[in-house]
């Protein structure tokens, strides 16, 4: 009697993916690479087993893809499957630690997103990596303002006032400078103009209006929140979940003393 699949490992990339599949009794069934159009193919054919995966960039549309095929699938922090390999890093040992890993009881899993959640997240998350680009072209600007002797206050109102010396004092600049400089008041204005539109995204988003009302807690952290948590019933208490934002000091405790 052929042995039946009741677990899978499952080490994501691009383009080639690795399978381990065990079975009940924990023998290696199944190890081998897989295309990227393979992987739908394949667990179409097996039957409803448990895949772990590490959660990545990736990990939650191949989580939800693999659900709807009627599969378990519990996505591990890649520093928790790490302990699980045995030997140098290759694609296969990845494969082998991560079926390992997803069998342990204790084992903390992160919740698949939702389409939704990961779309709002997206917008944050652009929205962060267009906040630092302004942040580079303003540090620009005040430095090549400088560099002709005018300076201006730092802050928003700084930015505000640089702009409008570059303004004032066109006469005192070169022409290459002129070019330059307004070059880079351009993409600061658009900068700003694309970090206004995705806020207002962020503001329309229902969800998290409700988190928004908590004292302290304002609606782009609320927004942040609701995205990055898909499912709060995870953590056990408020204090759990401030462990996991960061909000308390990591230990290095050992042989009784405290640090």
């Amino acid at each position: 009697m052929e042995k039946e699949v009741v677990t899978v490992g499952l080490d994501l990339a691009k383009n080639v993916f690795q399978i381990h599949a065990i079975g009940s009794d924990g023998e290696v069934l199944v190890r081998r690479k897989l295309r990227r159009a393979e992987v739908i193919r394949f667990f179409t054919d097996l039957p409803a087993c448990l895949v772990g995966m590490e959660a990545c960039a990736s990990a939650h549309h191949w989580g939800r893809e693999l659900m709807a095929l009627g599969h378990e699938v519990r996505l591990m922090p890649p520093a928790y499957v790490k302990p699980y390999v045995k030997r140098g890093k290759t694609d296969a040992a990845d494969a082998e630690a991560i079926c390992e890993a997803v069998t342990r009881p204790t084992m903390r899993c992160v919740a698949v997103k939702t389409v939704e959640q990961q779309a709002v997240l997206m917008l944050h998350k652009s929205r962060d990596f267009l906040v630092r680009q302004r942040t580079m072209l303003i540090n620009g600007l005040r430095g090549h303002l400088a560099e002709y002797g005018i300076v201006t206050r730092v802050g928003a109102g700084g930015v505000t006032a640089s702009l409008k010396a570059l303004h004032d004092e066109q006469s005192r600049l070169p022409a290459h400078a002129r070019s330059a400089l307004h070059g880079i008041a351009a993409q600061l204005r658009a900068l700003s103009s694309e970090i206004d539109r995705l806020e207002t995204q962020i503001l329309a988003w229902q969800t998290s209006r409700r988190l928004a009302t908590i004292p302290g807690i304002g609606p782009i952290t609320a927004s942040a929140i609701a995205a990055a948590v898909p499912d709060a019933s995870l953590f056990r208490s408020g204090r759990q979940f401030a462990a996991w934002l960061g909000l308390t000091p990591r230990p290095h405790s050992s042989g009784g003393k405290e640090r």
